[in-house]
């Protein structure tokens, strides 16, 4: 099979970047493991699309000042100046994304300009306005299923679904595609460029907001095939996600699901088992402080006294929030008595290393999305910047790997992986799973230790030995995505060993803390932490 450019992954970036190459006239094939919308991340994000306003300065700085400062410039600038452009050409006039209207009408917020100032723009943490597209708290869902609707009718655009990419194929340097299983057969796929949009490693952690196949594909296959892969080091963690393991009127198969930030832009407040609201002492935002400062407090405030909880008593919460009232309601959440959360693995902001155009280290290979490392969010993402960035750059990839591929597709010669011995149970991945999982959670996640990172990265080369043993002579979904989550999850810990903390990436003396919640505030100087009373 040929095309000029190949996408692999069918989220945000996966779509906008077919879509850019289609309209360059490229022959476009995209290749996703999905077979349902809600199987890719962008389905599941919640609080919107930032966009910037009348004050683009003002939206960079939040940028940066959320990443700790480590964001870099360029890239924030990339971003800041396209936002209203690409989101007014393909959300509105191309799709026609019906973002929820403001009550008031136009000129409610005077702060926006005149073409968007009759939507109802949201406020999430680490934005100093409201800047936030958004329909209810479900707008993935609203931008992936209509982009998902228009591609599949666009001349020019194939989609494989329901397979997965194994391994990128490559000629001295250059990627050339990828061999692809679909309907138990491997198959090379030669493209003139491939374009990597697979999302995040949420299942490298044993809790996490990510829908489940979130492996690290795109990150694994690059940097086997030789790609540079920076930052891995920041791997954000969500502070809000529902919590069922400390609710006692949760079923015992409730599942967790994620509490948008923009509930506590609108108001709400974070509680601990006591009953006592602490962000106030943490930082000067309180709960709308940078997210990887939030999460850290909840996680202290969790081991503390037991329990965190959202309190939503203030806010018309049925009425503003109805799909998550919703999904309380399915779950038997007492809004009355707060929602428990607890921090979630969410967002890697490292990833494959690119461009302002999406190009990677190797020839013909481009990356967009949560699998790629733009530099826009450092060492801490700003909230409703992902389903932005990944749109921005997907575009800006699409394009110019349309305009590298077009015509270039080349038969090369490759071995197809060997498939000799009988298939594992389901028993073997979900069991590796587990061990992964553990691990990471324990010794990878939102504070970090030098010696728990050691321990870490011999257990996790331990894991890909065995793991590896079996994927050699074996070809099967989950075999290659159990390989993936382990060579992402060696990355993430290799990079937290080597660098110094910051932003969502937090090293901690064993006998003290100095992470940064509040605790001293050494890590978060200039972001507006205060001493805490209890830490």
């Amino acid at each position: 099979m040929k095309a000029d450019v190949l996408v692999v992954g069918s989220g945000i970036a996966g779509c906008a970047a077919a879509l850019a190459a289609a309209r360059e006239g490229a022959d476009v094939l995209v290749v996703t493991k999905a077979t349902e919308p809600e199987d890719a991340a962008s389905d599941w994000a919640q609080g919107g699309i930032a966009v910037t306003q009348s004050a683009p300065d003002e939206f960079a700085a939040d940028i940066r000042r959320a990443s700790d400062g480590t964001a870099d410039s360029e890239a924030v600038e990339t971003l800041v100046s396209e936002s209203r452009a690409v989101v007014e050409d393909v959300l509105l006039d191309t799709l026609e994304v019906e973002f929820d209207a403001s009550a008031d009408g136009p000129g409610a917020d005077d702060t926006a300009d005149t073409d968007t100032n009759s939507f109802d723009l949201a406020r999430e943490a680490g934005h100093s306005s409201r800047r936030i597209l958004h329909v209810d708290a479900s707008t993935g869902a609203h931008v992936l299923r209509p982009f998902l609707k228009h591609l599949s009718a666009r001349d020019g655009v194939r989609i494989v679904e329901d397979a997965m990419a194994l391994d990128l194929l490559t000629e001295e340097g250059t990627v050339r595609g990828a061999t692809v299983l679909a309907d138990g057969e491997v198959e090379p796929v030669f493209a003139g460029a491939t374009v990597l949009a697979t999302g995040g490693i949420g299942d490298c952690y044993a809790r996490s907001t990510n829908p489940a196949g979130a492996t690290g594909d795109g990150v694994a296959m690059a940097a086997l095939a030789g790609a540079t892969v920076s930052d891995m080091q920041y791997v954000q963690f969500h502070p809000t996600a529902y919590d069922p393991r400390t609710d006692p009127r949760a079923d015992d198969d409730a599942r967790p699901f994620l509490v948008s930030e923009a509930v506590r832009g609108e108001g709400a407040t974070l509680r601990d088992a006591d009953g006592r609201r602490f962000m106030p002492d943490v930082h000067d935002d309180a709960e709308l402080a940078p997210r990887d400062v939030v999460a850290r407090a909840v996680s202290r405030a969790r081991d503390r006294t037991g329990r965190v909880v959202l309190d939503v008593s203030d806010l018309d919460f049925r009425e503003e929030f109805p799909d998550l009232a919703a999904l309380c309601d399915d779950r038997g959440v007492d809004l009355g008595a707060g929602i428990p959360v607890a921090p979630s693995e969410h967002f890697l902001c490292g990833g494959v290393a690119v461009d302002d155009r999406g190009r990677t280290s190797l020839s013909r290979l481009f990356a967009a999305g949560e699998c790629a490392r733009t530099g826009v969010h450092g060492a801490n993402r700003l909230a409703s910047t992902s389903l932005l960035e990944g749109l921005v750059w997907g575009v800006r990839a699409g394009e110019t790997a349309a305009d590298r591929g077009c015509g270039e597709a080349e038969t090369v010669e490759y071995a197809p992986p060997r498939d000799s011995d009988p298939a594992l149970p389901d028993a073997f991945a979900d069991a590796k799973f587990d061990r992964l999982g553990r691990t990471m959670d324990e010794f990878v996640g939102i504070e970090r230790t030098p010696d728990g990172l050691d321990t870490a990265r011999a257990r996790l080369r331990r894991l890909k030995g065995e793991v590896d043993a079996y994927a050699r002579t074996r070809v099967s979904r989950s075999v290659y995505e159990l390989r993936n989550a382990c060579v992402s999850s060696l990355l993430v810990a290799r990079a937290a060993a080597d660098a110094p903390s910051a932003g969502c990436h937090s090293l901690v003396d064993p006998d003290g803390r100095d992470g940064g919640d509040g605790s001293d505030g050494s890590d978060d100087a200039g972001r507006g932490v205060t001493p805490s009373a209890d830490d």
